[in-house]
């Protein structure tokens, strides 16, 4: 059997996979590069970012069962761990937004980040450990993964606005379906301002609020 049939085999049983994975082939990282590349070029593989890899088989099988979105959700946090979806993706999800969003957005403790693939456009912001909170795990058609509370949606997209949002009129212009926040998130809301510890968030909150 050809190597590139065996590779294929093994991986269109996994939701992502980097080269790490395919050292049970026993084949040269090197010769597994080789493969990959020309598997790409084939279409049988999506390249996710630079190393790592989902199958075109895994996607359409996701695409054409009805679990496409909670895919590529679980992807979106796994391409640049740790991190969580957030900001427009779940306001919009949370009717807090009514423009749809044309990216997956996420937080995340490392460095700004920003990829493109067949997927979708993931951008992933850097926010300090100590707001790095606020997120659930979900579990949705056997897939694992991080998605913010609707409070913390919300602090996050406001958070990384905080140097425009000057006054009550700039908070108001943001056009955001606030109805929808209960007195317990509101609550939330102003404990991660107290985290934040600036006082502008919390300045910020009372202008919508």
């Amino acid at each position: 059997m050809a190597l590139s049939t065996v590779v294929l085999e093994h991986v269109n049983k996994l939701p992502y996979f980097s080269v790490d994975n395919l050292k049970v082939l026993d084949v040269p990282a090197y010769h597994l590069r080789i493969v990959l590349s020309r598997l790409e070029k084939a279409g049988k593989i999506v390249r996710l970012k630079k190393g790592l890899y989902a199958s075109a088989k895994h996607i359409d099988t996701a695409r054409m069962g009805g679990t496409f979105t909670a895919y590529a959700e679980f992807l979106a946090t796994k391409i640049y761990a740790p991190c969580y979806l957030s900001l427009e993706y779940v306001l919009y999800e949370s009717n807090v937004l009514t423009e749809v969003p044309t990216n997956y957005t996420l937080v995340t403790r490392n460095k700004t980040y920003t990829v493109t693939n067949k997927i979708g456009v993931f951008v992933y912001h850097k926010i300090k450990d100590a707001l790095y909170c606020g997120y659930r795990t979900v579990k949705k058609n056997g897939y694992l993964y991080h998605k913010a509370e609707r409070a913390k949606a919300l602090f996050d997209f406001l958070y990384f606005r905080k140097n425009i949002i000057l006054n009550r009129q700039t908070a108001e212009e943001l056009r955001l379906n606030l109805h929808v926040y209960n007195k317990t998130e509101l609550r939330s809301l102003y404990k991660y301002a107290d985290i934040e510890r600036s006082g502008k968030m919390r300045k910020i909150i009372s202008f919508l609020f």
